[in-house]
């Protein structure tokens, strides 16, 4: 509770910094200090650069040139690179900052929604003649908990607190509690109900004589010791050792442990899923292939591509004069002449020219003397060195496309919102004018662009995206779908680049029917798709591109070791199902031999039903589905599905949505009833994270949002081999034996308290006295009982070594009934020879009884550590002699504590009698009768059936 409070008290203080933050709002009068909290709806709110956007805005003015700024969304969607966002025109063009308020103007906004990718909203200024409508759109936004990553912005508030998108997307998470506390609270539940039936049992045996409800009361409280109230202290101070233990492990540096309830459920999992990108791959892309459909270019001949470059460009100069003019005609009576088939070098010009214009990277320049703003938007003479620049874009896989394009000659020197530079291997500077930009949805699958060439007036549409959603758009060809094919099957991740001249009357007319469809306020989006549809027919197909995601360090042997182990890997991904299957493949998440069944894209019930009986038919293959089938298959054949899937050696499931992650994980565990742990690295891994039983965050390129919402933090995957193996199965056992070892010493005690009554005619009365008790439970047996957590079966070399070690805990056998029963008999019996032996012995000296049976008890439960120890740890050895020599000082003081010489069931008699020889002899022969048998049992069962673990030890 105490600890839980500390929590929760620091959460209490961040929070409150954070809402007091201040932040500066434009009024009539001028720019006035507020807090964050007290910010509302319609404020004018100024942010500075590297400020925290303190709610969801719309972007009025900017203090950039362009009209435009990049913020930072690492802390909302998991993505670093950055965000490029376009303040609304009207009031960009306003000559100051006061002009805001002179002006008559509303934004209409949608209601909150979850999406973060989305917005809809238009913004009218209506003291202008005609008014002026401007649609606004998510590139209009500034989301909350952003930051600001170049130039000062205004924004007018539109939603604030629970309203806003980072607020609406965060689940509250459930508190996990591990499996093993739940085993144990059975336990103790069953201990709480034999207590209960013992009490019962004496007052039946005492014939229920005078107040025998007050008897009944008595005894429930003697053998109170049966529940084991220390169980909890000892488990929790266990898992904060088993942490820090974790965090300071050197071969898995950087680990650290943020929920320290549920270390033992790293020892039992049998479900692994994890993310692929930034998981198992590097998320670093790298350019690998170019193929124009009768030539194929790869690694080691990028040179010839260079070479064709550099020759079509000084050709260009050469025909300066003529050219321009003369390349115009043909262009637009291209649709009525017979085509003509290009040279490659021409080719090779055109796929490169569009890749390099094709695209959402922008090239940002460090300045020397550290002013980014001004830098960014001055003349060509400025620093536009090689050195000096570096890439910023929404998906890893554009920079390296552009990066290509620079190493093959033909380099992005500068971008804003209207036009874009590109330098020639020559040097020379060619300038296009963007005059549209449809960006990349997980709907479309594809972006597209249209330029004009500044020198040539032609306008260009180019188009680049995913082959599924490329070729119904692309003229007929024979070779794009087989190709595709072989570079999936090599693991690199495919783009369709493809392009289409456009006369200036054709753009005239497509821009006022886009503009048209931009204001909408219904359907809107289907509207814009709609229009852009009609331009994608019949583009000329250029090149296809493969860029490699690179694997990360040790992922083949690791899901090698994890499936020896026996724990089934899932692998959830958002790509798409090539790139799925081959990474799949690559990372030998699916063996060599195994066949991988792929399921058909099912839409209703029936062609549900008829796959599922197809892939019943297979065995022992992998299962690859994507997310729209796998909804339409939980909808109406949930456990049939579950059940089959589960029976897969691995399953990938590509094209799935945050939601649907969690979704697969609440299957799992509630289907199979195993334990499941969640591994990923990005903002949208966040909710699989928390769904598991277990959540491992990766601190990787997409920001640190999964490592700071999971239960353990790592820094690589091939960590989690031995978080998994050494820690989680130490945790494990160790907690185990620790739990059933405190149950065991307080079921001890209350046998010999009832043996004890039983032969004092079933009096209630105590055995021992309070001090004795509390004692007894700490510091006489605590730190050997406690050392427990220090013992290991096996070394970690050899966890590592023999993963199907891992296999056995599976099944839960450390701790069950079977064992709880093994322990309650154990204590059984040695509470009744430490008493029967005490009383039988001192039939002269009663009075000697309690002196005699406690030391023999605290004896035999130290000689009962020793035979639980499986490898002795030095420090197991210092508390065992602790413990002694705290219980024989104590001796001594206890006699002055009680008064020498009084006669009473708690006083232990004059030192006198200790010293003795028979005392000794009969304390150590009570204790070799107590302890004996079970040495000899573990021996032969060491002997006759060992469990694993010493079959390798020896």
């Amino acid at each position: 509770m105490t600890r839980e409070a500390i929590d929760e008290f620091r959460r209490f203080q961040r929070d409150k910094e954070v809402n007091s933050q201040l932040y500066s709002k434009l009024t009539v009068r001028g720019k006035v200090q507020v807090k964050s909290s007290d910010i509302q709806v319609g404020d004018l709110i100024i942010v500075e650069k590297n400020q925290r956007i303190p709610s969801d805005m719309v972007f009025l003015r900017t203090s950039e040139k362009a009209g435009s700024c990049f913020i930072r969304t690492d802390q909302l969607d998991g993505e670093t690179d950055w965000k490029l966002k376009v303040a609304v025109s009207c009031t960009q063009r306003l000559p100051a900052l006061g002009d805001l308020f002179s002006i008559s103007a509303y934004v209409y906004a949608q209601k909150p929604q979850m999406d973060i990718h989305s917005f809809e909203g238009t913004f009218t200024r209506e003291d202008s003649d005609p008014p002026v409508h401007e649609s606004l759109s998510i590139e209009n936004t500034l989301w909350a908990s952003t930051i600001v990553a170049s130039g000062t912005v205004i924004g007018v508030v539109i939603y604030t607190g629970k309203e806003t998108r980072s607020v609406m997307n965060t689940s509250n998470p459930k508190n996990k509690v591990g499996l093993l506390d739940l085993e144990l609270n059975r336990l103790t539940k069953a201990l709480f109900l034999a207590l209960v039936a013992l009490s019962v049992v004496m007052v039946t045996l005492q014939g229920f004589v005078g107040p025998w409800y007050r008897n009944l009361f008595r005894f429930l409280l003697l053998f109170s010791y049966i529940i084991p109230i220390s169980l909890r202290v000892n488990l929790d101070m266990g898992k904060a050792v088993y942490g820090w233990m974790m965090m300071k492990d050197e071969n898995i540096p950087g680990t650290v442990v943020r929920t320290s309830t549920i270390p033992e459920e790293l020892g039992r999992l049998v479900y692994l899923l994890t993310d692929k990108t930034g998981t198992l791959t590097q998320n670093e892309m790298v350019f690998k292939r170019l193929h124009l459909g009768t030539v194929s270019y790869g690694a080691d001949t990028m040179d010839e591509i260079q070479s064709h470059v550099r020759d079509s460009y000084s050709q260009m100069q050469s025909q300066a004069g003529g050219n321009n003019t003369g390349s115009t005609p043909p262009r637009k009576a291209q649709s009525s002449a017979p085509k003509v088939r290009k040279s490659v070098s021409s080719r090779i010009h055109e796929a490169v020219k569009a890749i390099v214009l094709c695209h959402n990277v922008t090239p940002v320049y460090e300045s020397r003397a550290g002013v980014t703003g001004e830098t960014e938007f001055a003349e060509a003479d400025q620093d536009f060195s090689d050195e000096n620049r570096t890439y910023q874009a929404s998906s890893p896989d554009e920079v390296a496309l552009v990066q290509w394009t620079e190493s093959v000659g033909l380099t992005l020197v500068s971008r804003d919102l209207t036009s874009m530079q590109l330098k020639t291997p020559s040097g020379q500077v060619l300038s296009f004018c963007i005059l549209q930009l449809f960006p990349f949805t997980s709907e479309s699958k594809r972006m597209g662009i249209i330029v004009r060439d500044e020198s040539t007036a032609e306008i260009t549409f180019y188009m680049k995206g995913a082959d599924v959603a490329m070729s119904p758009i692309v003229q007929y060809n024979d070779w794009l779908e087989e190709e595709c094919g072989n570079m999936a099957r090599e693991g690199l991740r495919t783009l369709v680049v493809a392009k289409k001249a456009l006369t200036e009357e054709q753009y005239q007319d497509f821009e006022s029917r886009y503009t048209q469809a931009k204001l909408s306020m219904h359907d809107r989006s289907l509207k814009v798709a709609a229009v852009v549809e009609s331009l994608e027919r019949e583009m000329e197909l250029l090149c296809l591109t493969g860029v490699e995601d690179q694997l990360q360090a040790d992922v083949r042997p690791t899901l090698e070791m994890l499936r020896n182990a026996g724990i089934k890997i899932w692998m959830l991904t958002g790509d798409k199902l090539e790139t799925a299957t081959c990474i799949a493949k690559s990372s030998h998440l699916v063996s060599r031999t195994q066949d991988i069944h792929i399921f058909r894209q099912v839409t209703n019930r029936g062609e549900a039903h008829l796959e599922l009986n197809a892939f019943r038919r297979k065995h022992d293959c992998a299962l690859v589905i994507s997310g729209d089938s796998l909804e339409v298959c939980l909808k109406y054949y949930e456990h049939e599905f579950v059940e089959l899937a589960c029976q897969c050696p691995a399953v990938v499931c590509c094209r799935c949505s945050p939601t649907q992650k969690a979704h697969i994980v609440t299957l799992l565990q509630q289907h199979t009833g195993r334990r499941t742990c969640a591994i990923g690295d990005g903002g949208n891994d966040v909710s699989m994270i928390q769904a598991a039983d277990c959540g491992i965050g990766i601190e990787g390129k997409e920001g640190k949002q999964a490592s700071l919402a999971a239960d353990f933090s790592i820094r690589q995957f091939r960590h989690i081999g031995r978080l998994l193996m050494v820690h989680g199965r130490n945790s494990y056992k160790r907690s185990a034996a620790l739990g059933q070892f405190v149950m065991h010493r307080g079921l001890i005690i209350s046998t010999m308290q009832a043996v004890f009554s039983s032969v004092f005619y079933f009096a209630s009365v105590p055995l021992y006295q309070g001090f004795l008790m509390v004692g007894y439970a700490t510091i006489y047996t605590m730190f050997p009982v406690f050392s427990l957590v220090l013992d290991q079966d096996v070394k970690p070399e050899m966890a590592m070594l023999y993963p199907e070690l891992y296999k056995d805990l599976t099944k839960g056998r450390s701790l069950s009934f079977k064992t709880f029963l093994i322990w309650v008999l154990i204590s059984i019996y040695q509470g009744g020879i430490l008493m029967y032996g005490a009383l039988v012995l001192f039939e002269s000296e009663f009075v000697h009884v309690v002196a005699i049976s406690f030391t023999a008890l605290i004896l035999t439960e130290l000689l009962m550590v020793a035979l639980t120890v499986r490898t002795w740890h030095w420090l197991m050895v210092v508390a065992e002699f602790l413990s002694l020599g705290c219980y024989v000082s104590s001796l001594a003081f206890l006699n002055e504590y009680f008064g020498i010489g009084r006669v009473s069931f708690g006083a232990f008699l004059d030192v006198a009698f200790i010293t003795t020889v028979a005392f000794l002899w009969k304390v150590s022969a009570i204790t070799v009768v107590s302890c004996l048998p079970l040495y000899v049992l573990k021996y032969l069962r060491r002997k006759l059936s060992p469990p694993s673990y010493c079959k390798l030890a020896s």
